[in-house]
């Protein structure tokens, strides 16, 4: 019995010999619906949550640490379930849901985003660079909603444009265009949203480290198709509607530089699979390219782009690194402008992919 007890005292302080002591700062998350003070995020990244469910047997969240199933909370005697995350959570924003007696509901406290194909609770960890993304007191663009037609899909589809701050001052002047593309589970929304891409956009054409340019985001009808079935989706739809009714459109409605050296394609995840099939089938219609954690060209996939600027492939430290290194080493040792950017610290997650468009951005449209 000694020796149990003794190897009991041992295994629970090498147990809390590796926890961190949790520091009461929290504070509303920055993306909680007006007035409501739950959920909370104190300094360290740790999450704190409270949900009214009196007559609920068991209350979860989906936020967690990885591969430990979530946060389970605990019901007190006025029936409200509480509990903190077990550690901190990745810097950045992150989708999170309710899992009550079952059944799946979003967090009462908190906005609502798009992604894992439904509106998903959101919430935002404050991360050490997070100025690049900011809101700040600097010009603003506009972000648009538009309708296009769409004859291949016999309706009118829609699209967000970011237009910069001078756009409708510098009435003569027509500006290069990124058409940049979401992930799967997520749809046309994202990239403002969660993104952050237009304050990005603002933040960087303030500073001087970029020449303006317009974005458009759209829907990649990709999440008709279920996950794990992905390698089956098939790019023909999407692309009709790209190519042939949004690029028209776009060049005929906004001032535009309508040549491929002043177009390019980008997308996250799924988005960078969409990417890297369209400029596969259609080369020249784009010259600049950006995969961001969306996978990897080879050297014999771009040997009949012969125009092509750049390759820009991004992937967090969390993800595929090595392959992403790699893979820019390969096309610039066969003559192709690559460049790799890896995030530190972050998975597939949106703080990788707003830290991508920041590295990508500057280097589009500059030759």
């Amino acid at each position: 019995m000694k020796k149990l007890a003794v190897l009991f005292l041992c295994l629970n302080f090498l147990w809390s010999f590796g926890q961190e002591d949790v520091k009461e700062d929290f504070k509303p998350s920055t993306l909680n619906q007006p007035g409501q003070e739950y959920p909370m995020v104190n300094s360290q990244g740790y999450v704190r949550f409270k949900i009214k469910a009196p007559a609920a047997d068991s209350v979860s969240v989906s936020l967690g640490l990885g591969g430990r199933g979530g946060t389970k909370l605990t019901k007190n005697e006025e029936g409200f379930w509480t509990g903190t995350t077990e550690g901190p959570m990745d810097e950045g924003f992150h989708y999170y849901h309710l899992t009550v007696d079952g059944g799946t509901f979003n967090d009462p406290g908190a906005k609502n985003y798009y992604g894992s194909v439904r509106w998903e609770s959101g919430i935002e960890i404050p991360a050490h660079d997070e100025e690049f993304y900011a809101l700040k007191d600097v010009p603003h663009g506009a972000v648009q909603q538009i309708l296009f037609p769409s004859p291949s899909t016999k309706t009118s589809r829609r699209a967000f444009v970011y237009t910069p701050p001078d756009y409708h001052l510098n009435t003569a002047t027509e500006y290069p265009v990124l058409y940049l593309q979401h992930g799967w589970g997520e749809n046309e929304t994202a990239w403002m949203n969660q993104g952050r891409a237009n304050l990005i956009m603002d933040n960087l054409i303030a500073e001087g480290k970029i020449e303006p340019f317009i974005i458009v985001n759209t829907y990649g009808m990709t999440n008709e198709i279920k996950w794990g079935g992905i390698r089956d989706f098939d790019i023909k739809y999407f692309q009709t509607v790209l190519t042939e009714e949004l690029i028209p459109y776009i060049d005929s409605h906004f001032r535009t530089l309508d040549n491929p050296k002043n177009r390019a394609m980008a997308g996250l995840s799924m988005g960078g699979m969409e990417t890297r099939m369209i400029t596969m089938n259609k080369p020249g219609l784009f010259q600049y390219y950006g995969l961001l954690s969306g996978g990897t060209y080879s050297p014999e996939d771009l040997k009949e782009h012969e125009d092509l600027k750049l390759v820009f492939l991004s992937a967090g430290s969390k993800e595929n690194p090595d392959r992403v290194k790699q893979a820019a080493k390969a096309l610039n040792d066969a003559g192709i402008k690559a460049v790799s950017y890896v995030s530190e610290g972050t998975a597939h997650e949106f703080l990788t992919w707003r830290r991508s468009l920041y590295q990508m951005a500057p280097l589009l449209f500059n030759e």
